[in-house]
């Protein structure tokens, strides 16, 4: 019995997998794609709790974080623009999108989301097969568990990163391209929630303010913007997630992260304005600012009393108070990880990889493309545009 060979073998089958498989088919190439969960991209039915935040609305390149350039990772988004990038998902993936703010979401969810992926994968030609376990890959065939050989002239590795394993992010494709001789970036959990915080952080699970938080390590500092929550674990929340990376980083090279919360995203000038002397009580005062359960921790903390009139209120108390208010000390001891991070930092190095078409530096039968590369976007839809525009690359350059 003669084997079939393939032109382009797929590692993967999520939203990078899938979107170079149908690229690659497409352009007439032979293709198969492997993939050990049954069904494959099991990750898109479950994103955004099932909505499956599929695209932004807007997209700045500047916001993705790589320690390769981030102009290789502005290039990359250039070759398939958002605007192009929708276009792919509704004239060919037949998906109907809303937005919503500043997200984009399908009107059928996640689930349908990936049922129609495989399904037009399928319809032009790649053949998907699940559940196999790829343990190897060498120039001219997959290994496959079992010691089966998958013949595939290039090979394409969508293996995604480590983060919620149990969708089958296992880091695998990390092994295989430190195994062929590629740099792999230390993983770590990025748009990730913190644990930490006394038992009256935890009581305050559900309360949702907006906030500034600001990380500071020995060797960056950034801030961010957003919406702030409170967690029984910890804190999570669009402000956390987009900068819960550098406490997991900071943690990996045994350095120490300060995190420091701005609520209601004002500075100190402002708060000093918010309590200048008046006949208001300092509790009802603040309680028109912020949520009541937060305006009570924050006196109890600052051991200020919250029936004083602000006009009677003591000097180094307002001092403690606007501290408090406007650079709050965060008690965070560690993020919730890999388990339930929603993607994966770094990855493949970008420097060994073609911009232009996702082969790699070290092997030019192979190509790369999604989560395993080092780079990923903030929340709202950026990481599922990376996923796409790369697998349009890889697979458009692995049929080539």
């Amino acid at each position: 019995m003669i084997q079939q060979r393939y032109d382009v073998g797929i590692v993967g089958a999520g939203p990078a997998g899938l979107t170079a498989a149908y690229f690659a088919a497409r352009a007439g190439a032979r293709v198969i794609v492997l993939d050990h969960r049954d069904p494959p991209a099991q990750k898109i039915r479950i994103s955004g709790g099932g909505r499956c935040n599929i695209l932004p609305a807007h997209i700045d390149p500047s916001a993705y974080t790589t320690d390769s350039s981030p102009y290789i990772v502005r290039n990359i988004l250039r070759a398939f623009p958002l605007s192009a990038a929708r276009e792919f998902l509704t004239a060919v993936i037949g998906l109907e999108l809303f937005q919503d703010g500043e997200k984009v979401y399908p009107r059928g969810g996640g689930e349908e989301v990936q049922h129609r992926f495989i399904a037009t994968a399928r319809h032009y030609g790649a053949v998907v097969r699940a559940p196999v376990a790829v343990t190897g890959v060498k120039k001219g065939h997959i290994i496959l568990a079992g010691g089966e050989k998958v013949l595939a002239s290039r090979v394409i590795l969508a293996t995604g990163g480590m983060s919620y394993p149990r969708t089958g992010s296992d880091g695998t494709g990390f092994a295989i391209a430190r195994r062929l001789g590629h740099t792999v970036i230390e993983p770590y959990p990025a748009l990730v929630a913190l644990r930490g915080g006394s038992d009256a952080h935890h009581a305050l699970a559900g309360v949702s303010v907006p906030a500034k938080l600001t990380v500071t390590t020995a060797t960056e500092r950034a801030e961010h913007t957003g919406g702030f929550l409170f967690t029984h674990r910890g804190y999570s929340g669009p402000v956390v997630l987009n900068l819960g990376h550098l406490a997991a980083r900071a943690q990996q090279r045994r350095d120490h992260a300060t995190i420091t919360v701005a609520w209601n995203a004002l500075g100190a000038e402002d708060w000093e304005a918010a309590l200048a002397p008046s006949g208001k009580t300092v509790r009802g005062q603040l309680r028109t600012a912020l949520p009541i359960r937060l305006v009570d921790l924050i006196l109890a903390e600052t051991a200020v009393p919250g029936d004083v009139k602000l006009a009677q209120m003591r000097r180094d108390a307002r001092q403690r108070l606007v501290t408090a208010l406007a650079a709050y000390r965060l008690p965070w001891t560690g993020t919730e990880g890999l388990k339930t991070a929603e993607v994966t930092g770094g990855g493949v190095a970008l420097s060994e990889i073609d911009a232009a078409t996702m082969r790699s530096r070290v092997h030019p039968w192979l190509y790369l493309c999604g989560e395993i590369l080092d780079a990923f976007g903030p929340i709202g839809g950026a990481n599922f545009l990376w996923a796409f525009a790369t697998g349009k690359l890889a697979g458009s350059g692995g049929a080539a």
